[in-house]
């Protein structure tokens, strides 16, 4: 099956001739020279970007995502392939409306007309993995609501099984014949997107995505007013359809239109930039598929000037460990101290501990320093990507697979960035939030909360250490064993702690009353 799959792959570059796209870029002579036996002198009647369109169409879901990745990179794409390439954000074929309602009415037990009061029977918008059509509710506490309906294309877990299998075989190969391969963690790589692209095809995973970020970003606070996330009917919801509230608004790439509606664009740059750092360092649970087509801004209404988030299917998470790596990391950056920056690739791991601090420095002094001062305009994190990429070879740079999708969705949000306001400067909007992030985490803020935290277990631990010493006594009839002693340790260390916190309250109280108690002296 894998090799008929690799067949199909071949033949879909043939027909549409990216083969010939392809062959100058080729720098091995005998390869070259293979590609240059099968390639032919053939014309073809449509433009080059739109032969690679639809031949990503073809292929399916995997390179569906790749194209749509590649689409908010215009810095690094012919005008002509960038602007087929956003088409493949909503413009996917769609499969049958006869066959998305029959998927709809065994997967929820219910026929149409009895869950909705209207149903469009074209689709509104066809993505990779699933398709939306409009409907309103007929029932229930929501009746009359308006929502949106997502129905997961048929057959999806088998072709991607196929092409991941591939990915597998490519990743393996990778590994034996080339040591920057190995490196690369290629195998590791492939299994991350795995797990994210399997996720995407139980929908019940994403309505569990939307509802965390929506609690994230809670209706009625502040951060609410960054970012709109639809709200889930959990009793319309299953692994192959979901049922969420319909979103009203125009999509984050139709600049001139949000133009002419008034929107702030620069406004609304920064806000993206915040939304995205709140998401990263605050909550360690970010959208990880921010491609323009998935972000909407709302122009009417409580939702004016408000970015909307839609597919939830692929989200990323990062432990607290990533976190404050990745924050001491930008800080660094945005300070200029390159040795920092180098200080933390080895603590991390990330590279040999037998590294010279003093030669990795200079290396990250060399990529990073010509883009500081300039607008975002002038600055392509795919170029810094590309060059850390070659200085890391000489130090063994090891690439972390949990990171992946954090520099994946880096890239989305450069692309909507430069969108929206060129003059974007992404190291002044981003280091004040950083730097707050930092304080509550390591400094004054982040010891109370966690003092805070540690509280609620000494309420739990300090009342069961009789019980606990008595029946340890009892066990071992008298023997006092190792377990009494570590026991014992920790009730004298929580003694001490109690002990300093009431210091430290008596001494908060004592400079609070000293001021009254001088007044009747």
């Amino acid at each position: 099956m894998r090799f008929l799959r690799l067949l199909r792959i071949l033949s879909v570059m043939r027909r549409y001739g990216l083969h010939e796209m392809i062959v100058d870029t080729i720098d091995h002579p005998l390869l070259w020279r293979l590609f240059h036996i099968f390639s032919s002198s053939r014309a073809y009647s449509m433009p080059r970007g739109e032969r690679l369109r639809r031949a990503l169409e073809d292929l399916g879901p995997i390179f569906v995502k790749f194209g749509q990745l590649l689409s908010t990179r215009r810095d690094l794409l012919a005008p002509d392939i960038a602007d087929e390439l956003a088409l493949l954000q909503d413009r996917v074929p769609p499969f049958p409306s006869e066959t998305a309602i029959g998927l709809i009415e065994t997967a929820l037990g219910r026929r149409i007309e009895d869950m909705f009061l209207d149903f469009s029977a074209e689709p509104v918008a066809s993505a990779s993995i699933a398709q939306v059509h409009f409907a309103t509710l007929r029932s229930g506490p929501n009746a009359g609501r308006q929502v949106a309906v997502k129905v997961l294309r048929p057959g999806m877990a088998d072709v991607i099984g196929k092409d991941l299998a591939l990915m597998r075989v490519g990743a393996r190969v990778l590994e034996k014949i080339s040591k920057d391969g190995r490196r690369l963690r290629p195998r590791e790589v492939v299994a991350e997107f795995d797990t994210y692209l399997n996720d995407e095809l139980d929908l019940m995973r994403e309505a569990a995505n939307a509802s965390q970020l929506r609690r994230n970003f809670a209706p009625g606070t502040a951060d609410g007013l960054l970012l709109r996330v639809p709200e889930m009917y959990w009793e319309y919801c299953s692994t192959s359809v979901i049922v969420m509230e319909r979103m009203f608004g125009v999509p984050i790439s139709q600049i001139p239109t949000l133009v002419e509606k008034g929107v702030d664009l620069k406004k609304l740059s920064r806000q993206g930039v915040e939304i995205f750092f709140t998401q990263v360092f605050r909550d360690g649970f970010f959208h990880a598929d921010m491609h323009p087509g998935n972000i909407y801004v709302g122009v009417e209404g409580p939702d004016f000037g408000r970015y909307i988030a839609l597919d939830f299917g692929i989200v990323g998470t990062l432990s607290d460990t990533d976190k404050h790596y990745l924050a001491q990391n930008f800080i660094a950056f945005f300070r200029r101290d390159y040795k920092r920056v180098a200080e933390l690739h080895v603590e991390s791991g990330w590279v040999p501990g037998e590294t010279r601090i003093e030669a990795l420095e200079a290396a990250i002094r060399s990529v990073i320093e010509p883009f500081f001062d300039k607008p975002l305009k002038d600055i392509s994190l795919g170029l810094v990507l590309m060059r850390l990429f070659q200085i890391s070879r000489r130090f063994n740079v090891e690439v972390q697979p949990q990171l992946v999708l954090l520099q994946k969705t880096l890239l989305n949000i450069e692309g909507l960035g430069r969108q929206l306001d060129p003059d974007l400067d992404l190291w002044v909007t981003a280091k004040p939030f950083l730097e707050n992030w930092m304080n509550e985490q390591i400094g004054w803020k982040g010891f109370q909360s966690r003092m805070t935290w540690e509280a609620t277990q000494w309420a739990n631990i300090l009342p069961a250490i009789p019980r606990l010493v008595h029946q340890n006594l009892t066990r071992n009839n008298g023997q006092v064993d190792r377990q009494l002693e570590v026991l014992v340790q920790q009730q004298k260390r929580l003694t001490q702690a109690v002990g300093l916190m009431l210091l430290v309250v008596l001494a908060a109280l004592g400079v609070a009353v000293l001021p009254l108690v001088q007044q009747f002296l």
